[in-house]
């Protein structure tokens, strides 16, 4: 994750400006919007839009990109290490709440995996994959999600007295506690954090998918059992953050709209179109590329375990797809203002605070 200092949003707008942007451009949804309505070509009468209608990024009504592939985010487990330590088969569905998740961790501790859970201490890590969450499950959707920022922008939603917010705050205590690294929090060494889940030492590890590569370096193999519990917030089974992780298109391809020929843009719509319609093209974004893919109609599955299970929630109906479009800097305001409650240099006000006035300081 970049600022856009050194990001594909920069180097794009940096070849608009200098007459000679490319006819496609992968972006994130952040950029994708923001450059839109001036620059990106209308795709919302192409044929693929049916097959990605989930995953869709509208801008007043029109469609200007593709998305690429899911990305989810969740509370990664190493079922070995849970079975072994517990001397059971550890069944992911039996917990569904802070509680229940709260007492498979003291089982562990007692089992003699003395700090099961992994914590990044990473900005990014910190202020957009967890904070975010505080948006993202106002009810789930990206709509709602962009609601919660507004009427937080405009003081119609008070974060001291907002459920969200304290129910976010109860499961990064609780992470915070079982931590491996609570010693040092801001010392955490992130490879590191991927060995010690596959050898073992921890049990959990608050992550996305494109953690897979991190642990595969650590010797996890494709074979072995990894997946994803849901961000616990509270003790309502039937709250669908509990029994739901998030999952959201991450990466968007943007069709120049503005300088590109009407021949390139009939080449980059056919292209668009072969990735979603032809076996090589389905094939090429799974196995080749190693991503989820959004659209219903690609039969491949990704190989590595991470993706997998995220790829069997999205078709089970077990992820919610919100996806808070915020400022460019607010992960890295935020995740400082993060790092130090994880640190305990501060604590729930003074955090609350923080997220406050970063809003109130938006035009």
């Amino acid at each position: 994750m970049s600022q856009r200092g050194d990001s594909p949003y920069t180097k794009v707008v940096s070849l608009y400006n200098s007459g000679t942007p490319p006819t496609l451009s992968i972006l994130d949804t952040t950029d994708v919007i923001a450059l839109a309505e001036e620059k990106a070509a209308d795709l919302s009468g192409e044929k693929w839009t049916e097959e990605a209608a989930d995953y869709l990024t509208e801008v007043n009504g029109k469609v200007y990109s593709f998305p690429l592939c899911i990305e989810g985010r969740g509370i990664i487990y190493n079922k070995k290490v849970i079975d072994d330590a517990l001397g059971e088969t550890f069944d992911p569905d039996s917990v569904r709440s802070l509680k229940e998740f709260t007492k498979l961790l003291d089982r562990l501790v007692d089992a003699g995996v003395e700090r099961p859970v992994s914590m990044a201490k990473e900005d990014w890590s910190l202020g957009a994959h967890q904070l975010q969450y505080i948006y993202e499950t106002y009810d789930g959707t990206s709509e709602g999600a962009e609601k919660a920022i507004e009427d937080i922008k405009d003081g119609k939603l008070d974060l001291e007295s907002y459920d969200r917010m304290g129910q976010f705050l109860d499961i990064f205590d609780v992470l915070k506690k079982y931590n491996v690294a609570k010693g040092d929090p801001l010392g955490a060494d992130y490879d590191e954090m991927a060995i010690d889940l596959v050898d073992g030492k921890t049990a959990f590890w608050f992550n996305g998918n494109w953690a897979w590569p991190n642990l595969a370096d650590a010797g996890a193999g494709n074979e072995d059992d990894y997946g994803f519990l849901p961000y616990f917030m509270n003790n309502d089974s039937d709250d669908f953050v509990n029994g739901k992780i998030q999952a959201s298109p991450s990466k968007q391809v943007m069709l120049d709209g503005q300088l590109a020929t009407q021949k390139q843009q009939a080449a980059a719509r056919e292209f668009l179109n072969w990735i979603v319609y032809s076996e090589i093209g389905q094939q090429m974004l799974v196995k080749t590329c190693n991503v989820i893919p959004p659209f219903r109609n690609n039969p491949y599955e990704p190989s590595d375990p991470l993706s997998r299970d995220i790829y069997e929630k999205v078709h089970s109906q077990e992820t919610f797809n919100a996806s808070a479009i915020v400022p460019n800097d607010h992960w890295a305001v935020l995740g400082a203002a993060m790092q130090k409650y994880l640190a305990d240099r501060s604590g729930r006000d003074e955090l609350t605070e923080a997220v406050q006035k970063y809003w109130e300081d938006q035009e």
